[in-house]
């Protein structure tokens, strides 16, 4: 069986409105990150991936399986980022209810419940009411749902609305632990320090495209020397501790391997920015051993997905110039 999660030239128009277009992704086992303003494509992508949308256009496998095949939709949990619940019903009930539909009988189908309900927090809930959860319980209930038969994809759409900090980590290591065994998991999130925490790589769309992906690294790097007619270059921004910020600043621009650089307010090191960052590396690394500089610390200032997420979108929350 394949391990690729794998989307061909995929389209969905909704009658004259475009949901996503031209995507063509091979997505590896571990954390993803789906980022994007409102209206991007997120979910969307999600839901084609999921099986609950048919694309327009393109083709979609996943694990070498399409839509058409039996075994599709037992191989994937899937989190919505909203509620519904039957009325009435209990959390076991509808951990359980979901488990029959996917085949298995009500001994096996009572086991995993009370598994996943347990992994989730709700051990002690699982015979409550769904009407009386909170707000995080009832996100917990979902994230139940989405792992209790086993998935090797989760696809969970602001999964971590809600939660407490508590249930927050626990969630992640959850997470986390999916993907250590090999499952793909697909995450979209507006909170972006969290994503640049959780994720292994990242998918940047606007306007139902994907402008961008990859490890969060190379997407930076890129941005450091791409310009477009809609997009300026941003230099990579390093933060540096030394004892002598001037002088180290001095030494750099005659070289030529910093385009800008501010010292730090207490004196004690400067922010530069490149556009060579292994050129300048490697030069940092030669004046280390000079006396007068004295590095103590050096460390990227913006290689995270929400700095990403600045320049890609020049914070304006839509892209500049990408999409129809």
């Amino acid at each position: 069986m394949s391990s690729e999660l794998r989307l061909d030239s995929v389209a969905k128009f909704y009658g004259d409105v475009l949901g996503v277009n031209g995507v063509s992704v091979a997505i590896e086992p571990g954390i993803t990150g789906l980022v994007g303003p409102n209206g991007a494509g997120k979910s969307t992508l999600m839901n084609l991936i999921a099986g609950l949308l048919r694309p327009s256009r393109g083709s979609i496998s996943v694990l070498g399986m399409t839509v058409d095949d039996r075994a599709f939709y037992r191989r994937i949990g899937y989190c919505t980022q909203y509620d519904a619940f039957p009325p009435g019903m209990t959390g076991r009930e509808f951990v359980v209810g979901l488990l029959r539909v996917h085949g298995f009988d009500r001994r096996q189908a009572l086991q995993l419940a009370a598994a996943a309900l347990q992994r989730v927090g709700l051990g002690d809930a699982a015979r409550r009411r769904i009407d009386v959860y909170s707000k995080g319980m009832r996100q917990a209930l979902k994230l139940a749902q989405a792992i209790c038969h086993g998935p090797r994809v989760l696809i969970l759409d602001e999964p971590l609305n809600g939660l407490d900090p508590q249930a927050r980590a626990e969630a992640v290591e959850l997470f986390r632990e999916f993907a250590r065994q090999g499952a793909h998991v697909l995450i979209s999130s507006h909170i972006l320090h969290e994503l640049d925490a959780v994720s292994d790589r990242v998918v940047f769309l606007d306007g139902g495209y994907v402008v961008a992906e990859g490890e969060v690294a190379s997407i930076r790097g890129a941005l450091a020397t791409e310009t477009t007619p809609h997009r300026r270059a941003h230099p990579t921004q390093v933060t540096i501790r030394c004892a002598r910020g001037a002088h180290l600043a001095a030494r750099l621009f005659a070289d030529q391997h910093i385009v800008e650089a501010r010292l730090h307010d207490d004196g004690g090191g400067l922010l530069v920015g490149t556009r060579d960052a292994d050129a300048f590396f490697l030069a940092l690394g030669k004046l280390a051993g000079d006396p007068g500089v004295q590095l103590d610390a050096v460390a990227p200032a913006d290689e995270s997905v929400e700095a990403v997420y600045e320049y890609l979108f020049d914070g304006a929350g839509r892209g500049a110039g990408w999409g129809p």
